[in-house]
């Protein structure tokens, strides 16, 4: 049996007709870049996660440095992030000239904490980024009023958990502004490359539609050094189709991700992710001591995993200047040096998913 890591043909071509209709829509129009379809889709994803504003751009690194430079954040500030991480978190954060504080995970959750961030906090601390990792909301509400005490600016890094949700409230609403990419590989992707903003300051959404924007609010009137980021209006079209069936997809998701902890659970060399509420799967993480053996296993068995990631942000030769070294954050470089993804996706079919199952068992019998 062939079980791919991920397989978008479910999402997409289940909902074929009405993306192309909403292209024909914006073909119709006449109307290409920022017009009344990402007006539509922002007002839709601000609705959507609890916000009073979004603002479309083109991919998730973008969103990560604009609500960066719209905070004000540069040379002169330390920005804290996590140790285990995309490394887009760390280079937004080189983008605008701020200094680098990576911070461990908590092993159990493979996200930070409020306790790391503020033992890391220092009087040049201006930021801190707070990525949902593999779909697990963080401890937001203890985060925020962390930030809270010690005046600093928290930004979620939503990309990896659309639709995720703590404390009885959307990921992406919690942070002073927040950054999602809309990569189509993400639980709610586009059919490329987007990205999108979030904040309840009408002045910060403002300054965001500024920069998005070359820095220009009238044509050929720069007031800041903006970016080229603009979400276009054929991605804003279809992403307001696709914003129907996040839901669904997500319990699909959720559904899949309850089999294998009911399944694995009997392993004891494979330690499963938890079964934590608001978690909305976009990865299904497991450590494994003997990872590269199961990865070449399952492969040898027509089953598709990842790493997510296989090289720490502060191990990256684009990081090198650093100074880092193996050792400096044991536990990120634990997880990068365990950790299996298995394939969950809208789609997949339950006698996948019992295969999967089934290889991983055989495996550990060996």
């Amino acid at each position: 049996m062939e079980v791919p890591y991920l397989d978008l043909s479910f999402a997409n071509l289940n909902h074929k007709l009405a993306l192309l209709a909403a292209v024909e829509r914006v073909i119709d129009s006449g109307w290409t870049i920022l017009g009344k379809e990402v007006e539509q889709f922002e007002m839709l994803w601000a609705s959507y996660v609890g916000t009073r504003y979004a603002i479309g751009v083109a991919n998730g690194l973008d969103a990560m440095i604009i609500a960066l430079e719209v905070l004000g954040v540069g040379p002169a500030d330390e920005v804290i992030v996590p140790s285990n991480t995309y490394i887009a978190t760390w280079l937004a954060v080189s983008r605008v000239g701020a200094k680098i504080i990576p911070v461990e995970p908590d092993i159990t959750t493979f996200n930070i904490d409020a306790a790391a961030i503020q033992k890391a906090i220092s009087p040049r601390t201006k930021a801190a980024i707070v990525v949902h990792l593999y779909g697990r909301p963080c401890p937001m509400k203890e985060i925020m009023e962390m930030a809270g005490a010690s005046g600093i600016f928290i930004i979620e890094d939503n990309a990896q958990a659309q639709g995720a949700s703590t404390d009885g409230q959307m990921t992406g609403s919690f942070g002073h502004i927040n950054a999602t990419s809309l990569y189509p590989g993400k639980n709610f992707g586009a059919l490329g490359d987007a990205g999108v903003i979030t904040t309840n300051q009408k002045e910060w959404s403002e300054k965001c539609r500024v920069y998005r924007n070359y820095g220009s609010q009238n044509k050929y009137e720069n007031e800041l050094l903006g970016y080229n980021s603009r979400l276009d209006e054929v991605q804003a079209a279809m992403l307001s189709v696709k914003l129907e069936f996040l839901k669904e997809n997500n319990v699909f998701r959720a559904h899949i991700a309850n089999t294998y902890n009911e399944q694995l659970s009997g392993i004891d060399k494979v330690f499963l992710p938890t079964l934590s509420p608001g978690n909305v799967w976009h990865i299904y993480p497991i450590l494994v001591e003997r990872r590269d053996a199961l990865m070449s296993y399952l492969k040898e068995n027509g089953i598709g995993t990842l790493i997510h990631y296989p090289i720490p942000a502060h191990l990256q030769k684009a990081y090198a200047h650093l100074g880092y070294q193996l050792g400096d954050f044991p536990i990120a470089e634990k997880i990068a040096a365990e950790i299996l993804s298995l394939p969950i996706y809208p789609g997949m079919r339950p006698e996948q998913v019992e295969y999967v199952c089934e290889k991983i068992k055989a495996f550990f019998k060996k």
